[in-house]
């Protein structure tokens, strides 16, 4: 604290109503912590508002957008989808998080189901994960067979690139975090009682199948990571830079070159 050094634009932020909030949150003053959270408050709104500024470009132009978030349980997909998502309109966007297949869809071609959830024109839609469930999720925990993981992986580039061909823009996440990040995240939402409800057996499971998610992810990235649709790689062990880097992504890929 005595070697903390501070910009007149820290002293500014700090005196700001957003600053002042974040220096009285805790009982102990903690200038280092309100200073960081105040600047992550700051830039996150500064996004937002560009986010606001995309959405009302995607409606005007009858655009579409397709937003995929995947990454191992607990690492702060959903936390950034709402972040994103807090101050567009909602008429116009939706957040898709489908639960396992039903006796009707399993008997469908896999990617029926995501078909039927892609955005409609002037349309923004966020999958809280995708297909890419049977990249790793689904082979990692016995929920596919081989057969299945082979054909999508046979299939997916195809799928992605008629996507693409029908004029829908395709971002996909993927959310990194480390084995000890994870089991901390575990232990703390397991502590929450507004939060056990995140839990599942599957989670559960998470870090016994380290490696062999692993093993997945590399296959996924491996086959996956083209030119056309690309992943992006987020850091996500410390959750504010990750939801920033995120928004950062967004503008950037959708960005319309003059």
């Amino acid at each position: 604290m005595e070697n903390l050094k501070l910009t007149q634009k820290d002293i500014e932020l700090l005196n700001s109503k957003m600053g002042i909030r974040k220096l009285l949150e805790n009982d102990a003053i903690d200038i280092d912590k309100a200073l960081r959270q105040t600047k992550y408050e700051a830039s996150l709104t500064e996004l937002q508002v560009d986010l606001i500024k995309l959405q009302e470009r995607v409606i005007a132009n009858n655009e579409k957008i397709a937003v995929i978030f995947e990454g191992r349980d607990a690492a702060g997909k959903g936390g950034a989808i709402r972040r994103i998502t807090a101050r567009i309109n909602p008429r116009h966007f939706r957040i898709v998080a489908l639960p396992k297949p039903t006796s009707e869809e399993r008997g469908q071609w896999y990617f029926q189901r995501y078909v039927n959830q892609l955005p409609k024109p002037a349309e923004i839609v966020f999958f809280d994960r995708s297909w890419y469930n049977r990249a790793i999720v689904e082979p990692a925990m016995g929920f596919c067979t081989i057969d299945e993981y082979k054909q999508f992986m046979s299939q997916v580039n195809s799928f992605e690139k008629m996507i693409t061909e029908s004029g829908i823009i395709l971002i996909k996440f993927y959310f990194s975090i480390t084995k000890s990040e994870q089991a901390k995240r575990f232990k703390e939402i397991s502590k929450s009682p507004l939060k056990q409800w995140k839990i599942t057996p599957v989670d559960l499971k998470a870090q016994e199948l380290w490696q062999v998610y692993t093993k997945y992810k590399k296959a996924m990235f491996k086959r996956s990571n083209t030119k056309t649709c690309p992943w992006k790689i987020i850091d996500a062990n410390k959750k504010t830079t990750a939801r920033i880097e995120a928004i950062e992504h967004i503008l950037e890929q959708t960005k319309q070159v003059d």
